[in-house]
């Protein structure tokens, strides 16, 4: 009672948080048949395997790849060329490449070599690196940036663009300058900022014994990979100075502000309109529900059945969400309020037949 996966055989280059993510939404909806995680890590990939991220291992490029259908590069956007030329040498000839960097003009030209590349990118991340943090749920609802360009093969930008929404993330295409340029604002000064703001704390130790919660939000995102960061934002740099000019002008103007009182508070309802309106403020405004993630047949009445199978039982389901709808089938999401409730439901569906994995 398995449905049809979109891949067979999917490699993740690079088993990170993004790259283990990806690994994990496969697997949480049944989108491949095999995941192969491939890393320069022997450490990373056997954590991996036991965290039931990937199905396989591998250290070394080889003839293995040519079995893959799908090559997500997932290593810190610096060594994405790099890792791409490692592999490219084994892939099939119909072996499709995309990404997860974070820039994308630069990358775009470097791999224009090869012969079906989506590059991409998921607005989605955490301070906590590394695969024992990946979790399905963090692309879900995620904005993921595609940005074909002329050499894009139509067909692979479909099967990349069907992939990413069927990870429950929202796909956005657009060319590679526009993304780097918005992302420069959304992403890239943001970091700096709060460089710059951490620096200020570290030369007088009185500032961190003063530091509340509003600061430590604000600076979060400096708790990343300082290298992964770091490069992250070389990459965009041009971009990067123009969006830190524009808010340069932007806190000059708030500065002047301070003299005028009535245009100080329009200026803070307008600010606080914008953030809260923000897509990720509402969903993290949303209660923890216990997921079990059911495989289901393309077949009449299966919602209708699981949803007796627990009824019948008192099982009681607090929200349900379809993930995926392809001809050969899909996977649900079933939310519970309790650990217990997700475990007698996991077992009821498997007794009658159904296939579910919890959610990472």
């Amino acid at each position: 009672m398995t449905p049809t996966p979109l891949f067979k055989t999917v490699v993740i280059a690079g088993v990170g948080l993004i790259g283990g993510s990806v690994a994990l939404g496969l697997k949480d909806r049944f989108l491949a048949e095999r995941v192969i995680g491939f890393d320069v890590s022997a450490e990373t990939l056997t954590a991996a395997l036991a965290l039931g991220v990937i199905d396989e291992a591998q250290l070394e490029p080889g003839e293995w790849l040519r079995e893959a259908e799908l090559i997500v590069l997932a290593s810190p956007v610096g060594s994405l060329g790099q890792l791409a030329a490692q592999l490219a040498p084994f892939a099939g000839p119909d072996t499709i490449f995309t990404d997860v960097g974070s820039v994308k003009g630069p990358l775009a030209k470097e791999l224009a070599y090869l012969r079906s590349y989506v590059p991409g990118h998921p607005m989605a991340g955490s301070e906590r690196g590394g695969v024992e943090n990946a979790q399905a749920a963090l692309l879900e609802n995620a904005i993921w940036v595609l940005t074909p360009d002329d050499r894009t093969p139509i067909g692979a930008l479909k099967r990349v663009r069907t992939l990413v929404e069927s990870l429950g993330a929202s796909a956005v295409t657009m060319p590679a300058d526009a993304h780097d340029q918005l992302v420069a604002t959304v992403s890239h000064l943001p970091y700096l900022s709060a460089l710059a703001l951490t620096h200020m704390v570290t030369r007088d130790e009185r500032l961190a014994l003063l530091a509340a919660g509003g600061f430590r939000d604000l600076t979060r995102v400096a708790s990343g990979d300082p290298r992964m960061s770091r490069d992250m934002v070389l990459a965009n740099r041009e971009a990067l100075r123009e969006a830190a000019t524009r808010f340069q002008r932007s806190l000059e103007h708030l500065l002047e502000l301070l003299d005028t009182p009535e245009a100080l508070l329009e200026a803070a309802e307008e600010g606080k309109r914008t953030r809260d309106s923000l897509p990720v403020v509402r969903r993290s405004l949303l209660p923890p529900l216990f997921d079990l993630v059911v495989a289901v047949p393309d077949q009449p009445g299966q919602l209708g059945r699981i949803t007796q199978v627990l009824g019948e039982h008192g099982v009681n389901i607090k929200n349900i969400e379809v993930l995926a709808i392809r001809d050969q089938g899909g996977a649900v999401r079933l939310g519970f309020a309790t650990l217990e409730e997700m475990e007698q439901a996991r077992e009821l569906l498997h007794d009658v037949g159904y296939r579910s994995r919890t959610r990472a």
